[in-house]
């Protein structure tokens, strides 16, 4: 028999008689438990879509706790199985519901044509900072309004010309308290680590290291002949994309600084990284003991096992669903661009559980994009935190 905290215990009982709700609760609070006992509660045949890292998960969950009929599916098969839309009478979960943040995705337009006669929505990064992305989850929720009229009341725009081509940008957001309450009427229920656990403190250290030579001739030329390799910035994304390599795996003053933290503590140490070339080439710069996730495969053998160990951590493969609280430390060898991604991945180690100080440092090549990059997911996260309090505070 499952055994929920009070909060939890609250949380089911204020929703209890709802048959759409959504969860966006912190990192760590037991989505997975509050969402199966409402399930329960629903008594209808399952349906969880989650990303794949997750799926084993929640058929043991399910599998060791209930006697309920459950199917479950990763978000990047489901759109591919046409046989769900003819389902009527079952409960949807969305584990990670911000996962279909893009109304245009072949997956969002998918899920939003089924036909569940329950919905559980779970998130604890709703938005990711952009409320523009609320509104697929609003209309899962019952919330019947059109991209076009939510964006018209909440999102505010500007056109700006791109290559001749007039392109619309937010810039802001407008009326955030209704927001807010409406979210609330449909179902939604916040709730932050903080308002229910004393957790250890968080320090944030950031480690400024010196850009290359080669970084600033990119940035100008937007060309550069490295020794195995030629970098082309022909387009934005490519220039994007090659300055932020140029400020992890090609900068030797970061690979010297991660060396020192290395060899500074033999505690477990958490790694988050973006590039398979930094995954290979981290790897190569230490001795001990390594663990590792990625896209590819998982492995936390050495994680469990040795008290030195180094996990090395692909964002889009383990910045969600993870429990590494083993360790109080993370290094941010790059940042990613998703502050979804960002902010999940700090819950890791800072989560029940967890009894040390979190150090949290970040090897930030100074006057380069990795400084523009972390002031953006900074301002996205005070937009999530403004939709997680009561309206009008």
């Amino acid at each position: 028999m499952i055994k929920l905290f009070p909060h939890q215990e609250r949380c089911l009982l204020a929703t209890k008689g709802r048959t759409r709700t959504a969860y966006f609760w912190d990192m760590g609070l037991g989505k997975t438990f509050i969402a199966s006992e409402k399930a329960k509660e629903l008594n209808k045949p399952v349906l969880v879509i989650c990303p794949k890292s997750k799926i084993r998960d929640w058929v043991e969950h399910f599998k060791q706790n209930y006697d309920l009929s459950v199917t479950v599916i990763n978000y990047e098969k489901i759109w591919r199985r046409p046989e769900y839309l003819a389902w009527t009478d079952f409960t949807l979960i969305l584990d990670e519901s911000s996962l279909i943040k893009n109304e245009a995705a072949k997956r969002t337009k998918y899920i939003l044509d089924l036909q569940p006669a329950n919905v559980i929505l779970l998130s604890g990064t709703p938005t990711g900072g952009k409320y523009e992305e609320l509104w697929s989850q609003c209309r899962l929720l019952g919330w019947n309004i059109s991209k076009k009229l939510f964006d018209e009341h909440y999102i505010i725009t500007e056109t700006i010309d791109v290559g001749g081509f007039p392109i619309k940008k937010v810039v802001g957001y407008r009326n955030i308290d209704r927001l807010k309450q409406k979210l609330r009427q449909y179902g939604a229920v916040f709730m932050k680590t903080e308002d229910v656990f004393d957790l250890p403190e968080k320090v944030e250290i950031v480690t400024p290291i010196a850009a290359t030579k080669e970084y600033r001739q990119f940035k100008r030329e937007r060309y550069l002949a490295l020794d195995h390799a030629e970098l082309v910035g022909d387009t934005s994304l490519k220039q994007l994309l090659y300055e932020r390599q140029l400020c992890g795996q090609y900068n030797k003053n970061k690979i010297a600084a991660l060396i020192d933290l290395f060899s500074s503590t033999n505690d477990r140490m958490i790694i988050f990284y973006n590039f398979i070339a930094e995954f290979e080439f981290i790897k190569t710069l230490t001795e001990r003991p390594i663990s590792y996730i990625n896209g590819a495969e998982t492995d936390l053998a050495n994680y469990e096992t040795c008290s030195d160990s180094i996990t090395l951590v692909q964002y889009q493969a383990g910045a969600m669903g993870h429990n590494l609280q083993l360790s109080n430390i993370i290094v941010y060898f790059t940042l990613p661009l998703s502050s979804a991604l960002f902010e999940q991945s700090k819950k890791r180690i800072h989560r029940i559980g967890q009894t040390k100080t979190c150090f949290y440092y970040y090897l930030l090549t100074e006057k380069s994009v990795e400084e523009k990059i972390l002031n953006v997911l900074r301002q996205r996260k005070d937009f999530t935190d403004a939709l997680f309090k009561e309206a009008g505070d």
